[in-house]
């Protein structure tokens, strides 16, 4: 006697509604590159997922180009290794000492991670940091005084991304960069993201974070804005605090060529596949 339960139908009718919503965006996406910046807070249960959905974008055509952060991760490390952190004005207070844990981590742990997560679901991904090819030229960020090895990417190594597109792999970048020395430096991950995105010239850059996007000041989520609408919310304060850099890093993509950025909750399972298929997700910051 089988006392299993019956395998779950699906509504033919809604099975077909959704298609006919997907499709058409399906088909634009084709060979098109996608740019997605996984954050630190955004990389928590659910990484099969996110793996999962990178690998169907490459199923259908696009081209997934994956950076990620780690901020999160770096501070338990050294946490554990007894070393402080400081932060001046966001970044962190980069010595020596703690630039080799930041490259140990970010480098290390989370990029192979990442890279045996979406291999395991079928992909083809490989792990890289920006002195991987050349891939990242930087330079020390003076801005703010010493703060250490903390820099800025100046180069995009975009040969490098289309060899990788070309044999069908998943780039998956760490944000480390390399000076004209050959120092190592700390870059903040959504700068990389964003400077991956206008050197591949994305079609879309999708900044995961741990927030649902833009907030009106209602604090209702924004589906959409243009460039100038966002520069006028961060100048009369709508925009403020940790969000004004998270803009600014998609309003310098889009000026540089990328056709939109997206501000969008990582923690929400599928969430770059209600992006790009649906109605939207998130916000989405369009030049103009």
């Amino acid at each position: 006697m089988n006392d299993a339960p019956p395998a779950p139908t699906v509504d033919p009718s809604l099975l077909a509604k959704v298609l006919a919503e997907a499709v058409p965006h399906w088909v634009r996406y084709a060979g098109k590159t996608v740019v997605v910046k996984y954050g630190g807070h955004a990389m928590g249960a659910g990484g099969e997922t996110f793996a999962q959905d990178i690998v169907l974008l490459r199923q259908l055509g696009m081209n997934p180009i994956v950076v990620h952060g780690g901020g999160p991760q770096i501070n338990r490390m050294l946490d554990r290794l007894g070393i402080k952190s400081r932060f001046v004005n966001g970044l962190r207070v980069t010595d020596a000492e703690t630039m080799e844990v930041v490259e140990m981590v970010l480098a290390g742990t989370i990029n192979k991670q990442l890279v045996a997560a979406i291999n395991a679901v079928g992909g083809c991904a490989i792990g890289l940091c920006g002195k991987d090819g050349n891939l990242i030229r930087a330079e020390k960020v003076t801005r703010n005084g010493d703060i250490g090895f903390v820099g800025e990417p100046t180069k995009i190594a975009e040969d490098v991304l289309v060899g990788f597109e070309r044999a069908g792999m998943i780039p998956v970048i760490a944000p480390i960069g390399e000076g004209n020395s050959g120092e190592t430096y700390n870059i903040n991950s959504d700068t990389v993201a964003g400077a991956v995105a206008a050197a591949a010239k994305a079609a879309r850059f999708l900044l995961l974070t741990d927030v649902p996007g833009v907030l009106d000041a209602g604090k209702k989520l924004i589906p959409e804005l243009s460039a100038a609408e966002a520069r006028r919310m961060i100048a009369d304060g709508t925009i403020s605090g940790g969000m004004i850099p998270k803009v600014e890093t998609c309003l310098d993509a889009v000026d540089k060529g990328v056709e939109a950025a997206v501000i969008l909750d990582g923690r929400v399972p599928h969430a770059m596949l209600l992006e790009l298929f649906t109605a939207g997700a998130g916000t989405l910051i369009r030049g103009g």
